[in-house]
């Protein structure tokens, strides 16, 4: 079975609500252990383009805000309804959900 990391990135006030579903969904699981995650205090830029409606900022500014990355790795299978639940409880309009192949010899 392939195995993918996931990385999020959403505003601290809205980690714990992120990490919750994710770990619902099936994510986090290691071996012997469940909810596994990490946590990383990052910056984000972006700039909102005509027609999006920005959770922070405003449209045509540039953007930097302090956010969470989360990380964590689940099943291949379990990528679809990751990233429904993930999608959900995130606050952003467009919420960007990475899974990356992990090599597992």
């Amino acid at each position: 079975m392939t195995r993918l990391k996931i990385e999020i990135s959403v505003p601290e006030s809205h980690a714990e609500a992120v990490i919750e579903v994710l770990h619902k969904a099936g994510a986090g699981r290691v071996g012997e252990y469940a909810r596994c995650s990490s946590v990383w205090k990052v910056t984000g830029n972006w700039q909102a383009l005509p027609g999006s409606q920005p959770y922070d900022g405003e449209v045509g500014a540039m953007q930097h805000s302090e956010e969470c990355r989360i990380e964590s790795v689940c099943d291949a299978d379990q990528a679809g309804a990751i990233q429904q639940a993930v999608r959900e409880a995130h606050p952003y309009e467009q919420a960007v959900v990475h899974f990356l192949p992990l090599y597992e010899p």
